[in-house]
């Protein structure tokens, strides 16, 4: 075949070029990476709509990615916590023109509250973990659907779920939040079931330890049990994450990465102590 013959595959940017892109929990951690990482590969033809309960915190994110890569990427701060089903059953209908068309959701709000074992737990903290983690998540993907689905031969769109190796191997001490990632696994595998008839793109992130301020959120504000959680190792950055996430959805159409499990290269797993390995 001659060189002149040979089609030249697209970029990621060029892939991403004119999307609309929403991320939820895009205040801190991932979806704050993820946004970052969208506009560095697009940064000329590109709208994100960052979504998260801290939108002051959400306004200086957008100010931070538009003074690095400039004004081709149009950006949304959106107030919303997923928690509440009367916020994300409305969302959408108040959007800008300009940010209804959503072609990628990237499901990222969730959180975990407290180390307690099962005859302990608070049950406003097993209540906020799912109806975050879980009931948040099903809904905003709801709201997201109809969007999806109006497109031709069926409908488009990619949706990804951010899980973690929480939903595969459950540890003692966080028996609400792994249950609620393998919620979250489960809908995810039932979801790319149901639209397997359309050119809908439903894919699942797992990863494993991930320093972010979620830790410290589990420890409830104690940075130094946060902290302990990674010494002695090198933990995967939200960076790590947000890099996966663009490359997964930035394949070409027919090509879906399903399912990915991501580690440090000191984890084998999770719980025993014997899964990782100290580097120092």
């Amino acid at each position: 075949m001659s060189t002149s013959s040979q089609v030249v595959p697209a970029s990621a940017g060029q892939r991403l070029a004119g999307k609309t892109i929403l991320i939820t929990g895009a205040s801190a951690g991932i979806g704050q990476a993820c946004a970052l990482e969208f506009a560095l590969a697009q940064p000329h033809d590109l709208r994100l709509i960052l979504a998260a309960r801290r939108v002051d915190t959400i306004h200086e994110i957008a100010a931070a990615i538009t003074k690095q890569v400039g004004d081709g990427v149009k950006i949304l701060p959106l107030q919303l916590d997923v928690s509440k089903p009367d916020e994300v059953r409305t969302f959408v209908g108040k959007l800008p023109d300009e940010f209804k068309n959503i072609d990628i959701l990237v499901n990222n709000a969730g959180g975990v509250r407290g180390v307690e074992t099962a005859g302990n737990i608070a049950e406003d903290d097993i209540n906020v973990m799912f109806d975050t983690n879980v009931t948040g998540l099903i809904n905003v993907t709801q709201a997201v659907l109809p969007i999806f689905f109006a497109r031709p031969d069926g409908g488009a769109g990619d949706i990804v779920n951010i899980g973690s190796i929480a939903g595969r191997e459950p540890y003692a001490g966080g028996s609400i939040y792994c249950a609620t990632k393998a919620a979250v696994r489960s809908f995810t595998d039932s979801l790319r079931r149901e639209t397997i008839h359309t050119k809908i793109r439903v894919m699942e992130i797992d990863p494993g330890a991930t320093e972010t301020e979620f830790s410290v959120v589990r420890f409830r504000g104690d940075k130094a049990k946060a902290d302990a959680t990674y010494a002695g190792m090198e933990p995967l950055t939200a960076q790590d994450i947000a890099e996966v996430i663009v490359f997964n959805v930035t394949r070409r159409q027919n090509v879906v990465i399903a399912d990915s499990l991501i580690f440090p290269t000191v984890q084998a797993g999770t719980g025993p102590a014997n899964m990782y390995r100290k580097t120092a």
